[in-house]
């Protein structure tokens, strides 16, 4: 089932050390950026089978399962990849498949999202490590 940008942001509250953000801090954050950000066409920008240009033509659902939040990244050529949104603190892993995923924090609103030769930019609300 397709969902919106802004859901997605309500789905990866990031924290930039690895540690896990304070939940209502980090729901506040992505609504405000889900807000600022939301789209409803669903796109996000993907660069796949190593294709050098991100382009708006991806498009992402969700589903829940008794692991947690599933995101279905699918590829204009019907292709696609399933993530698992982590609650503590990795953002996404990879919920099948051989190949693992590999994820860059790019902006404090957004993160890159590696499988093989595919590459995914999310929004996401990345936390300050605390000291």
């Amino acid at each position: 089932m397709p969902i919106s940008r802004a859901a997605v942001m309500m789905s990866l509250a990031l924290t930039a050390c690895g540690r896990a953000p304070d939940q209502p801090k980090a729901l506040t954050n992505a609504e405000a950026a889900a807000n600022a950000q939301a789209t409803d066409d669903n796109r996000i920008a993907c660069a796949t089978g190593g294709a050098a240009a991100m382009t708006r033509v991806c498009t992402v659902g969700r589903e829940t399962t008794p692991r947690g939040l599933v995101l279905m990244l699918h590829h204009a050529d019907g292709g696609f990849h399933r993530l698992l949104v982590t609650t503590d603190g990795r953002g996404v892993v990879a919920a099948d498949g051989a190949q693992g995923a590999t994820v860059m924090v790019v902006s404090a609103d957004e993160i890159e999202v590696r499988i093989g030769a595919d590459r995914y930019r999310l929004p996401a609300t990345v936390g300050k490590p605390k000291a």
